[in-house]
């Protein structure tokens, strides 16, 4: 009997964290629908190098190094890596994968990262921002909403741009400011929310660090940047495949994110994937 009522306990809870995996992806969908729906198609755009006049030395080698001539702008990305994550700086890393879907004209994204404990979803959905981590797909532990959430997503959005370079170019919400041979300054400008990056660029011209200032509480801003590295040739772009998600505090660099491209899609909306 009492082997019976153990095998019924651990079936229920087998039944029970199947039941919130179905409900996580079920939720998860939706919100990438809300993503599709809200998304222009600005894939009959087509870059040529002449937009290039007047940028600085850097970004000139960037753009022609990540780009060629006739290649369509980038509506829409779907994005699947795996990885390492640190959930709190004071702890180690975890093993960690992610799916992760990007609109463009209108910025957009949400972010699902999956560990053998959590799931997180991380999003910048009809501009607001909002993460929210799950215990075991069941339990909600962290659920954050907020001005400050909202810039910190839209910034996130701003540096992930380098898996989808079309986005880089200048535009009414991008600007370009000259620096040096090796680094520039990226101000983006979207409704009510304005920020910048510092960029640096390696002798070839890859996009090598893209740092801000990030609210790191509700209260105070600290130094956050991506690293990037390890470019490959996808649809006829450059973009990075490692990359590597650190703050930079009084105490020292900590380092939380270490993410491995797995698989990237263009233009293919969810009907298609």
């Amino acid at each position: 009997m009492t082997i019976i009522i153990l095998l019924i306990i651990i079936g229920t809870l087998l039944l029970v964290l199947l039941l919130g995996k179905v409900i996580m992806r079920l939720k998860f969908q939706k919100q990438v629908a809300v993503l599709y729906v809200n998304t222009k198609n600005v894939s009959d755009q087509i870059y040529h190098s002449n937009l290039l006049k007047g940028l600085p030395e850097p970004v000139l080698r960037y753009f022609k190094l990540v780009l060629k001539d006739g290649q369509p702008y980038i509506s829409v990305i779907r994005l699947e890596h795996n990885g390492q994550f640190k959930s709190d700086l004071k702890k180690g890393y975890i093993n960690i994968t992610g799916e992760q879907y990007f609109s463009v004209d209108k910025p957009q994204f949400i972010w699902k990262g999956e560990t053998t404990m959590f799931t997180a979803i991380d999003s910048y959905l009809a501009d607001q921002g909002s993460l929210k981590v799950l215990l075991l797909n069941i339990l909600i532990v962290v659920n954050s909403k907020g001005r400050t959430l909202n810039e910190g997503e839209l910034q996130r959005w701003m540096a992930e741009s380098v898996w989808f370079p079309t986005n880089l170019l200048p535009s009414e919400k991008v600007k370009w400011i000259a620096i040096d041979e090796n680094s520039a300054k990226i101000s983006f400008h979207y409704k009510e929310t304005s920020f910048e990056f510092m960029v640096t660029f390696n002798a070839i011209g890859e996009i090598t660090t893209m740092q801000t200032e990030r609210f790191m509480t509700n209260e105070k801003r600290e130094t956050w940047f991506c690293k990037m590295s390890n470019y490959k040739e996808v649809d006829g772009m450059q973009i990075p495949f490692s990359a590597e998600v650190v703050w930079r505090l009084s105490a020292g660099d900590f380092s939380y994110a270490k993410f491995e491209v797995q698989k990237i899609e263009y233009n293919k909306y969810d009907s298609e994937n």
